[in-house]
């Protein structure tokens, strides 16, 4: 058996932060991905190196930041550091750019990056894994015990699929209208032991699960677990998974905002919400499909209402959370998103107007700073 020290949770100050965004590397001339993180990444400063990583596919970087006290450091760590990795793209003729799938790129074109892990994962998924060529967003919120890391774990999966409607950007897949506004969040679900988790109940029980797919070969640690939401034990914390990457860095920070609000609210309270499974797996396929157009079932009221109202009653359930955190005037950018329309919604009025994949991309890209 394996030792329980193994996988002891290490506590965390509640609701610090880190952050983590994969980046396409795009060509600056033909717009497609381009495999030059090596190239990228050997030009990264020391000090720079574990914020600025590879990926499993070599036209990909993954840009993370340190444990952050709040929204506001987020902000101060990941501008620069994103800045940086501008730079370096650059200087390698090519550009970074923000969605959850690039809209005409080819899996079979794409490279995978030379470490042991992504051969291992590979060899394994075959053309499940090839396919994947995504890019997501990934929240960390700090948690001070074990028992309110899996209480928030089990009760914030009601959420989820609000969190996946607000973020869509992956609507086309190699020159394909998918028809969803998120294929990301269906591509990741192809993949073994990902997606919506089951109920973990208490740690003692999550413990004895990662156990059992440890002492029988199923996962070699809890970073093969892929669930849209799970427990970062070595980290302290509860890590968020499931959002497609928004395309503007202010939405990236409201999500991040938002997710922290809900973290927090949910360790206050003393609910411990087991939330009908089929009924999360439909919810989440709404905001798949329909994205912010979808439909939203509260399963133990039995009561069904728009996304968009699903998303206000969020807003204003968190919205005192969030004052006290410092990040209530994030609220005003995401019920612009409601609004406005995510990225997908944005890729598609583009595609619709112009007929023309890379003007997609020339619209959105510099709009990510703004």
């Amino acid at each position: 058996m394996i030792p329980e020290k193994t996988i002891e949770f290490q506590a965390s100050k509640p609701f610090t932060l880190g952050v983590e965004i994969e980046l396409q590397i795009l060509d600056q001339e033909s717009l497609n991905l381009v495999p030059r993180s090596p190239e990228i990444l050997a030009m990264v400063p020391d000090n720079l190196r574990e914020r600025i990583k590879p990926e499993f596919i070599r036209s990909m970087l993954e840009v993370n930041t340190g444990v952050c006290a709040s929204i506001d450091e987020v902000k101060e760590s990941l501008a620069p550091l994103i800045r940086e990795a501008e730079k370096l793209a650059r200087a390698n003729n090519c550009f970074l750019y923000a969605a959850s799938l690039h809209p005409f790129a080819r899996h079979r074109d794409q490279v995978l990056f030379d470490h042991p892990r992504y051969t291992r994962i590979m060899d394994d998924l075959q053309l499940v894994g090839r396919r994947f060529i995504t890019q997501g967003l990934h929240v960390h919120v700090g948690m001070s015990d074990r028992a309110a890391a899996i209480r928030v774990c089990d009760s914030i999966r009601l959420f989820l699929p609000i969190l996946l409607a607000l973020t869509c950007s992956s609507p086309y897949y190699e020159g394909v209208d998918t028809g969803l506004n998120s294929y990301r969040a269906k591509l990741f679900e192809a993949l073994p032991l990902a997606g919506m988790p089951d109920q973990l109940e208490s740690w003692d029980k999550y413990l004895e699960m990662v156990r059992l797919l440890m002492n029988t070969g199923i996962i070699t640690g809890v970073r093969d677990l892929w669930w849209d939401v799970r427990p970062h034990p070595d980290f302290g914390t509860i890590e968020v998974r499931i959002c497609d990457l928004p395309s503007t860095f202010g939405e990236i920070l409201a999500i991040a905002a938002l997710i922290q609000g809900l973290v927090a609210e949910m360790t206050e309270s003393d609910k411990h919400l087991n939330p009908n499974m089929q009924v999360l797996k439909s919810n989440k396929w709404q905001a798949a499909r329909y994205g912010l157009a979808g439909t939203f079932v509260y399963p133990l009221l039995q009561k069904k209402i728009s996304m968009q109202e699903a998303a206000g009653e969020i807003f204003s359930k968190v919205g005192p959370t969030m004052k006290k955190l410092g990040t209530s005037h994030y609220l005003s950018l995401l019920q612009q998103i409601i609004e406005s329309g995510t990225s997908a919604d944005h890729q598609r009025k583009i595609f619709t107007e112009q007929k023309d994949f890379p003007a997609i991309i020339k619209e959105l890209h510099p709009k990510f700073w703004q």
